[in-house]
């Protein structure tokens, strides 16, 4: 793998699905998309497909606003 290649496997490693996103937080897709359209949760597009995805960064900031009490 060159290191472009490798660069860019890095940053989609960073990435995860609805679906993925989902299981990681506990909540179901519906959930994890009505999040994004009331602005609880902002995905990013898909370049090729425009399917959400979503940093994992972002998911745990989530996950320790729900351990702090934060309701949505």
């Amino acid at each position: 793998m060159t290191q472009n290649n490798s660069k860019t496997a890095d940053k989609l490693s960073d990435l995860l699905t609805v679906s993925e996103a989902a299981d990681y937080l506990g909540v179901s897709s519906s959930t994890l998309r009505n999040w994004d359209r009331s602005g609880k949760l902002t995905a990013q597009r898909h370049p090729i497909n425009g399917y959400r995805i979503y940093k994992c960064r972002q998911l745990q900031k989530i996950l320790i606003g729900i351990s702090d009490g934060e309701s949505g």
